[in-house]
């Protein structure tokens, strides 16, 4: 299940810092505007202690976590939707991820320039958040101009799309979201062609200082975006991207050292990919053999086919039911034997909703 949250924010903010911890792929961060003009794209694993403790007690010959996305975008500047920059291509870019990760500066340091002149991670937020209002806006306009001329032929796909498509123009007019209109399910599905770059999730990643990355709360910055994004319900991860990068070149057992001693139980990175993970409503189910431990992604709320589909189309074509049992109630008895004779092994049919961390096996007929 490919699923990509996009990085985006100002320049010289740590996004491209930030993606070289993630991917480790060594993405091109320089100390001017515009240093990644093309979006890059990391593949990551998604922490999850659970897959470690199903090896333990498996055994199996691999053991596959399951991954996320994220691409790295370009920095964006105020007037980018009417071309500023390369405002343009950035936006398009933006277009195709599942959800927005905004870093924002939380950091004074001489050495490195920002765009506006000065440090304001609330001026930063509204400038990215306007040019993404102001591009949706520009959608919307372009379409309702059209849907207004077939509602006036009573066309019933337009009689449907003109009242959302309304909402969503006063709400851009006050420069408020798209995730902030509420709409029908009919209003929703007549508008998700569209794309609107802020219906997408929306995670900010303040990224403070290296001597700062445990005192987060006296952070005057952090504190400023903490409260802009729970004014919209959003979630805050605090990391310090230049810390991040350098622990990305550890192994295991020294990222560890690394982190005891900065005092941290988690690495940045650790909360962020959980994080993204989270926000696209995703959660992760196992199977486990002696061949292989495998962590699957799917969408919260999927029935048993569809997740025997992120497997491979033919199990859910021919899906027959699944033998699933908790990732708790395994490790509680040890063996899916344990668990079976214990009554804790299930046979789950074609309605059964999935939940996060069922360990589970298919059979299907094809």
């Amino acid at each position: 299940m490919a699923l990509t949250a996009g990085i985006v924010g100002l320049p010289n903010v740590g996004k491209s810092t930030l993606f070289n911890a993630i991917t480790k792929a060594g993405a091109l961060a320089a100390n001017y505007p515009f240093a990644t003009i093309d979006p890059n794209v990391g593949i990551v694993e998604v922490p999850d202690a659970r897959l470690d403790k199903l090896t333990e007690l498996v055994v199996p010959k691999k053991t596959v976590p399951t991954s996320f996305e994220f691409t790295d975008i370009a920095g964006i500047v105020k007037g980018a939707s009417k071309g500023e920059g390369l405002g343009n291509k950035f936006l398009s870019h933006i277009r195709d991820v599942d959800a927005i990760t905004q870093v924002v500066r939380c950091f004074v340091d001489e050495n490195i320039t920002h765009v506006a002149g000065t440090i304001d991670p609330i001026d930063d937020i509204e400038v990215i958040n306007l040019e993404l209002i102001l591009a949706d806006l520009e959608s919307v306009e372009k379409r309702l101009a059209k849907s207004s001329k077939l509602i006036k032929q009573k066309d019933a796909e337009a009689i449907i799309e003109v009242p959302a498509l309304e909402k969503l123009k006063a709400a851009f007019e006050a420069e408020m979201p798209a995730r902030s209109v509420e709409l029908t399910e009919e209003e929703a599905k007549a508008v998700k062609g569209l794309h609107l770059l802020t219906q997408k999730p929306m995670l900010y990643v303040a990224n403070v200082a290296e001597d700062e990355v445990n005192d987060a709360d006296n952070n005057e910055m952090v504190q400023k975006v903490r409260d802009y994004a729970a004014k919209e319900g959003a979630e805050v991860i605090v990391i310090c991207a230049r810390i991040e990068e350098e622990i990305a070149e550890l192994d295991d057992e020294e990222k560890m050292m690394f982190l005891e001693e900065l005092g941290i139980d988690e690495s940045g990175l650790d909360k962020l990919i959980k994080a993204s993970y989270s926000l696209l409503g995703l959660a992760t189910y196992f199977t486990a053999g002696v061949q292989e431990v495998r962590a699957w992604t799917f969408r919260k709320g999927m029935k048993a086919p569809q997740c025997a589909g992120v497997i491979h189309s033919d199990f859910e074509k021919g899906f027959i039911r699944a033998e699933t049992v908790s990732y708790d109630d395994l490790v509680e008895y040890g063996s899916k034997a344990a668990a079976k004779e214990a009554g804790r092994l299930r046979l789950e049919g074609k309605e059964y909703v999935v939940a996060d961390g069922d360990v589970m096996e298919f059979l299907f007929n094809v």
